[in-house]
């Protein structure tokens, strides 16, 4: 299958803090993957190397064969352009319009006349269930609305590859459930190259190809929709059920013991 992004051992720290740990991972071509794990472990640091906001200290990030770390200026700018990213909470222009906000981005990096960007925007609009909406400002918009507009500015240039950072955050049942398909549909009618970060196990696991599972800067567990529900790693188990207690800690990796931190000294020095 062809690959269109691709993890070669990569390794990425922010300053003595390591993140990601030789990781290896890859995504075919067409398909929507998911990345899941607990908060700080390096799932939206992938998708910073993705777009070169940051640079591995070692080995490749390719998308679409080519090195992003190599990248600079024009090239850099060229492979963001054929992008699209879909940021948590959406991150509408708050002082314009919906119409304005779904533009911005036609308007940036082409030189369509403004009759065509017209009609760009209600097409994608209405992609969304939102025609009609135009002229609305997001404060008028429900969470749920603002979330789909944003969608919709994020396919504004049929981008051949698209970035969820947790698309599902703060919506109620039915708005999550809207997103999750209209995700899965753009996906498959623009045959775009999708990589989804998200908290929201049972939401992905019905509309994603394949889940890669990350903990402590490692791919932990990996697999399609079907084994991920089927398996007995205890690793999964506990994302998917929620867990409280196994093998993901919720308390950081503290290098000393609270005593040590509260400044008590037992007869035995703890």
């Amino acid at each position: 299958m062809d690959t269109f992004i691709e993890f070669r051992n990569v390794s990425f720290a922010y300053g003595e803090r390591p993140i990601l740990k030789n990781l290896n991972l890859t995504v075919p071509r067409g398909k929507l993957v998911a990345i899941m794990g607990g908060s700080g472990s390096g799932k939206t640091t992938l998708l910073r190397l993705i777009s070169g906001q940051v640079r591995p200290q070692s080995g490749e990030v390719r998308v679409n064969g080519v090195d992003v770390a190599t990248l600079s200026g024009r090239a850099l700018y060229e492979h963001r352009r054929r992008m699209g990213m879909l940021f948590q909470f959406g991150a509408l222009f708050t002082d314009l319009s919906v119409f304005e906000n779904v533009a911005f981005p036609l308007r940036e990096h082409t030189r369509l006349p403004e009759s065509m960007i017209r009609d760009l925007v209600i097409m994608k609009l209405a992609a969304v269930g939102l025609r009609g909406t135009q002229d609305l400002m997001p404060g008028e918009l429900s969470g749920g609305m603002a979330r789909r507009v944003a969608l919709a500015r994020a396919i504004a240039l049929d981008p051949a590859l698209m970035l969820y950072d947790e698309p599902f955050t703060g919506l109620d049942p039915i708005s999550l459930g809207v997103i999750g398909h209209l995700i899965k549909k753009l996906n498959d009618t623009l045959g775009t190259t999708a990589l989804m970060v998200t908290h929201d196990v049972h939401t992905s696991l019905d509309i994603v190809d394949y889940v890669y599972f990350v903990a402590n800067g490692e791919i932990i567990a990996e697999g399609t929709p079907e084994a991920v529900r089927a398996s007995d790693s205890p690793w999964v188990r506990q994302f998917v059920s929620g867990q409280p207690d196994g093998p993901v800690h919720f308390a950081y990796p503290a290098a000393r013991t609270l005593a040590e931190d509260l400044g008590f000294q037992g007869e035995s020095g703890v």
